[in-house]
């Protein structure tokens, strides 16, 4: 059985063809999100037509940037990435247009199906998954299953207050947040402030050699360990797992693993932090196997 599998972000829109357990045909285009919410159903629609060309499907599996109701399919809040995606009825939408079952999922608890099916959460039963981009992301697995809460939206650990000396909510509800701090953007924003020059993840690392963009990133490292530590003594997990393209830096993540240990009360140390096994293609697998894990 052949199923059409889509991870739509702020970004980029990723899809490939998902049949006996194997992804095939990867493809990758622009989400172009600024030009609207039927912009984007629209070139969601024109990529899954494109499959039709060369194969037959019986499914389809998305996953998506924002907060999402998985019975009804729906989006019920997307932030200014997406701008009028809130309220889309996705799986609506694709059923009416190509008359196969569609299944929905947020785009981290998907990848966290991912891992748990296919990759650094393999026959864990409870594990915490988080992904640092942008901002900051979570899912948990709790007993072999995704907990999604009472509104589907367990996991924002973005949203943790790490710093509420400066929390000023009346003008933004993610002040004083774990994501200001710790996200990839975070970072950023850091280094730029040293160095303008140092506009993205891969430049900062290229030069940590130097003491003071060492210095920078040694901070923000504490502030991802300072919300690791509090979601570690939450849900006292086997195993967290971590992804997002900084996460391939080994630097960042021996590191994590020291400070974490100097953190944690003893009777948590036990728990092992790994990197995301599948990198981008996390998403994308979790939406191949949605229905078998309803």
């Amino acid at each position: 059985m052949a199923t059409i599998v889509l991870d739509i972000g702020g970004t980029a829109i990723k899809s490939g063809l998902y049949t006996d357990g194997e992804l095939s045909e990867i493809r990758e285009i622009p989400t172009e999100a600024k030009q609207g919410r039927d912009h984007v159903l629209n070139r969601v629609k024109e990529l899954i037509a494109d499959y039709r060309k060369i194969c037959s499907f019986q499914r389809i599996g998305i996953s998506t940037a924002g907060q999402v109701n998985p019975l009804r399919g729906d989006i019920i809040y997307a932030n200014e990435n997406l701008p009028g995606y809130t309220g889309t009825p996705l799986k609506e939408i694709m059923e009416q247009e190509f008359r196969v079952p569609t299944a929905v999922e947020n785009d981290v608890n998907a990848a966290a199906i991912g891992e748990a099916v296919f990759g650094a959460g393999k026959g864990i039963s409870d594990f915490a998954c988080l992904t640092y981009g942008t901002g900051v992301g979570g899912a948990i697995f709790l007993n072999g299953n995704l907990y999604s809460g009472s509104s589907f939206s367990a996991g924002e650990f973005g949203a943790i207050v790490t710093h509420p000396e400066d929390r000023h909510i009346e003008q933004d509800m993610f002040s004083g947040c774990y994501e200001k701090y710790a996200s990839t953007t975070a970072l950023v924003r850091m280094a730029a402030a040293v160095d303008p020059s140092l506009t993205n993840g891969r430049a900062i690392f290229e030069q940590i050699e130097k003491e003071h963009i060492k210095s920078i990133v040694d901070q923000w490292i504490m502030e991802i360990v300072y919300g690791l530590t509090s979601v570690i003594h939450m849900l006292n997990p086997a195993c967290v797992i971590l992804g997002g393209g900084v996460m391939e830096q080994t630097y960042v993540l021996e590191q994590i693993r020291e400070r974490l240990q100097e953190n944690l009360m003893p009777s948590f140390r036990h728990v092992k932090i790994e990197k995301a096994a599948l990198g981008n293609r996390a998403g994308m697998l979790g939406a191949a196997v949605l229905e078998q894990r309803r």
